[in-house]
Parts: C-alpha cells; sequence; structure tokens
C-alpha cells in the first residue's frame, strides 16, 4: 500500500510539474500541442495556395496593357471584377491568400472562411466580407493562444506597420491605422465602411474571449504580378481604395 500511495504520489507531481509547464509555455508563447496540428495544416496549405496561384489565369482578366500605360482607375475596375469572381469561387477552408505581418512575425496561408475547424487551420477571411481589391472590408480573424496563433501579439501593432496580403491576382500592401475594441457580440464590426481596409481580429485580452481587439490598415500599394507597384495617393476621396480614418 505504501509502495502504491508513493507512485502516485510521484504521479501526481510530475502532473503537476507538466500541468506548469504547459501553462507557462501557452503564457509566453502559444499551445504546443494545437501549434503542432496547425503547423502540418499550413504546410498542406501553403502546397494548395501555391497550385492555384500557378494555375490562375491572369490574361483573361487583365487584358489591358502593362503599367505604368494604364491608369489607376483601370487597374481598380480590372481588380474589382477578378477579387470578386475569386471570392464566388473560393469554398469553406480553402487556401486563399498569404498574410505576413512583420512587426507580430505572421507568415500565414489566410483560409477562407471563419468557422470553428477552419480557424484551426489558420487565419481566416469572414464570408460576409470582401477580398482585396473589391473596394470594401476585408475582415480576418485568427487565434491568439491556440491553433498556431497566428494573432498573439496583435496588440502590438502600431500605426504605419505593414500588412501584405498576396493573392493569385494581385499583392496588396496596406499600412495600420488605428484599433478598437469591441464586445464579442458587435456585428457592426463586421458592416464595410464603403472603403478598402482589413481588418484583423482576435480575442481580447488573451485567454478570454469575451471582447474583441479589431486592427484596421489602409492600402498604399497595389503590385500586379509581373507589373511595377501602384501606389495609392494618400488623399483619395474617390473610388474603392479611399482611405480609412485614422481612429480606425
Amino acid at each position: 500500500m505504501r509502495r502504491a500511495l508513493r507512485w502516485l504520489g510521484t504521479l501526481l507531481v510530475v502532473a503537476g510539474i507538466g500541468v506548469l509547464v504547459w501553462s507557462f509555455a501557452v503564457w509566453r508563447w502559444q499551445d504546443p500541442f494545437t501549434y503542432l496540428l496547425t503547423e502540418r495544416e499550413q504546410r498542406a496549405l501553403s502546397t494548395r495556395y501555391e497550385q492555384r496561384r500557378a494555375a490562375f489565369d491572369r490574361s483573361a482578366v487583365f487584358s489591358r496593357p502593362a503599367a505604368p500605360a494604364r491608369p489607376l482607375d483601370a487597374v481598380r475596375t480590372d481588380l474589382a471584377a477578378v477579387a470578386s469572381a475569386y471570392r464566388r469561387s473560393s469554398t469553406e477552408g480553402d487556401a486563399i491568400a498569404r498574410i505576413e505581418v512583420p512587426r507580430i512575425g505572421v507568415d500565414h496561408v489566410v483560409v477562407e472562411g471563419t468557422e470553428t475547424d477552419t480557424l484551426k487551420k489558420g487565419p481566416g477571411r469572414y464570408r460576409g466580407t470582401s477580398m482585396p481589391g473589391e473596394g470594401e472590408l476585408v475582415y480576418i480573424a485568427g487565434h491568439r493562444t491556440t491553433y498556431g496563433a497566428p494573432f498573439s501579439h496583435i496588440d502590438r501593432l502600431e500605426p504605419g506597420d505593414r500588412v501584405t496580403v498576396e493573392l493569385p491576382y494581385a499583392t496588396f500592401e496596406y499600412a495600420v491605422t488605428g484599433r478598437k475594441i469591441v464586445p464579442a457580440d458587435f456585428l457592426q464590426a463586421l458592416d464595410s465602411r464603403g472603403r478598402e481596409e482589413v481588418a484583423l481580429q482576435a480575442c481580447w485580452p488573451r485567454f478570454f474571449a469575451s471582447q474583441r481587439i479589431i486592427v484596421y490598415a489602409k492600402p498604399i500599394k497595389i503590385t500586379l504580378p509581373g507589373e511595377q507597384p501602384f501606389n495609392i495617393p494618400a488623399v483619395d476621396g474617390s473610388g474603392p481604395f479611399r482611405p480609412s480614418r485614422s481612429d480606425g
């Protein structure tokens, strides 16, 4: 009996240490177990995204003269059409884009949709919003402590920080304008404000789901495959790429 009790005591101590180590890892980094699952999913998504990008027929859409011969307005018209078609052709769980946020070390494949199982694979685009290039809100959600925790340090983003979203039809560079904290059920956050902007969303604060932190960014540059970048004017009161308000 004493030997059994000693073994039981040892097991409880080891289990307690394991829980402490896991808790410390999650607090300082993220859940290591779900991280491994998401890393595997991201590798598979990366392959599928590259296949989709390679198969994309750019010539059928961008048939006008290459930059800088054509004006930005013509590019906007083309982009709106192809982005809309790309959105309609994407289904829940598809690999649709690659997002990079250097300030917080994000380099992930973006998936289509924000269902529970979908977000386990990586950051996801809410399907009720637009694709980059459509001239409206692009809303991307991600975890902070589990499943790769792509937006673990989203609160460190500052105005001017860059967010780059690459899609088969173009690469968009955005600059952070601000952020806000809203209740988890604040559905108005999904409404477009009538201009192109990307919103990155995660739980607030970490380990809780009662609120959301949303970081907004406005477009500053568009690069079409094989062309020179188009810089978006700092002041542009017309068209889909109107800058977002500095209050985010």
